[in-house]
């Protein structure tokens, strides 16, 4: 272990050195307001499968029409999904469930497309970046959504018949 003294201290905190003491590269907090939130939510795969099979009503309150043919687990990532851009963006008051859908890219990559009140208030937060992570392993599965402000007259991509 390295000794304590002033200097060693120093080298360990100084944000303007690339390279913290003991090797390795900086990622410290962003405090520029980039980003906007951070959501995460899990969702126990069986759980929604038995509350979805007891109540068929959820299925439709909770899920667009097109991830209804999902796999159990993809329909609890995607469960989560929703979740966790509500949390990201501060739990919009008017939140629809069919407001956020998990769409994928020619390459299989999870993205979002928002629209009604939540679109409406990631527009008003400065939101011009999404990013999401899915994942289900065993019985539970999990996301994560990082709403970021862009620069200056960064554009959002609209989905069609969205707004921008």
């Amino acid at each position: 272990m390295a000794p304590d003294t002033p200097a060693h201290r120093h080298r360990a905190s100084d944000p303007r050195r690339g390279t913290p003491a003991g090797g390795g590269t900086r990622y410290e907090p962003r405090t520029d307001g980039t980003v906007v939130g951070v959501g995460v939510d899990v969702v126990d795969i069986a759980r929604l499968t038995d509350s979805l099979a007891r109540t068929p009503g959820l299925l439709e309150r909770l899920l667009t029409p097109s991830e209804h043919s999902l796999s159990h687990a993809s329909r609890a990532a995607r469960v989560a999904a929703k979740e966790a851009v509500g949390k990201a963006l501060g739990h919009p008051g008017d939140f629809s469930w069919h407001d956020v859908t998990v769409e994928r890219t020619a390459e299989s990559r999870p993205y979002l497309v928002l629209r009604g009140a939540t679109e409406r208030c990631a527009h008003e937060l400065g939101v011009s970046h999404l990013h999401l992570s899915l994942s289900h392993d065993g019985p539970v599965a999990t996301a994560i959504v990082v709403a970021e402000r862009g620069a200056a007259g960064s554009s959002l991509t609209t989905a069609p018949g969205g707004t921008a």
